[in-house]
């Protein structure tokens, strides 16, 4: 996805700058990247049942409490 846009005749270099910008907000491309950012890892198998047995230890103290 790439955003061209070329000068029009008696087109200011201000009004060049906004045009290009709304393109830019149109077609997505800077929510792309900021998505695209901080990209979070898949949880290895260990992690995956640390969690799976802390969800079952706190489901099991909730339980009592009642």
């Amino acid at each position: 996805m790439m955003v061209k846009v070329k000068k029009l005749p008696k087109e200011t270099v201000q009004g060049l700058i906004q045009r290009f910008s709304q393109k830019v907000k149109k077609s997505g491309i800077l929510l792309e990247a900021r998505k695209r950012q901080f990209k979070k890892r898949a949880k290895s198998r260990y992690l995956k049942k640390i969690s799976a047995l802390r969800r079952i230890e706190k489901k099991k103290e909730h339980s009592f409490s009642r």
